[in-house]
């Protein structure tokens, strides 16, 4: 019986499989977060490292009978749940979700711009742990001690 040849997938289906695989990846992390006890929403700001500011995000327009992109914020989400500590109220995160755990140089700037700024109180990277399933956090101000 002759053996079924492998086709190779275009550029266009591995950007689709790995979009996808990153929103299920962001999906779960929030899951968690939310099991946790943390109030989790959607970041809809980024930071202009031009002029240093926090802008508003734009919804984009993907053609007609498709869905908005929206909330391509960075980081991915704002969480925050009610602080034990006297004279705080809330602990205010925002949390990255990366697969891999790595940061690119812009991002690792924007990181520093939003800790600088006390947007954020701390800022949290998520990636897949090692064992199947699992969820490491990785403290961007431990990591990359160099603020």
């Amino acid at each position: 019986m002759p053996t079924k040849k492998k086709r190779k997938k275009s550029k266009f289906e591995k950007r689709r499989i790995a979009r996808g695989a990153g929103a299920r990846f962001e999906l779960k992390v929030r899951n968690e977060l939310e099991s946790e006890g943390w109030i989790v929403d959607k970041w809809s700001n980024n930071v202009n490292l031009e002029g240093k500011k926090l802008v508003k995000v734009k919804n984009k327009f993907l053609g007609p009978g498709k869905p908005m992109m929206l909330g391509a914020g960075f980081p991915d989400f704002i969480v925050f749940k009610l602080a034990r500590n006297k004279g705080k109220n809330y602990k205010i995160i925002g949390v990255e979700a990366r697969s891999d755990g790595k940061l690119k140089k812009d991002e690792k700037e924007k990181c520093r711009f939003l800790l600088d700024k006390k947007i954020f109180s701390n800022i949290l990277v998520a990636k897949k742990g090692k064992k199947r399933g699992k969820i490491e956090y990785i403290d961007f101000k431990k990591k990359y001690n160099n603020l």
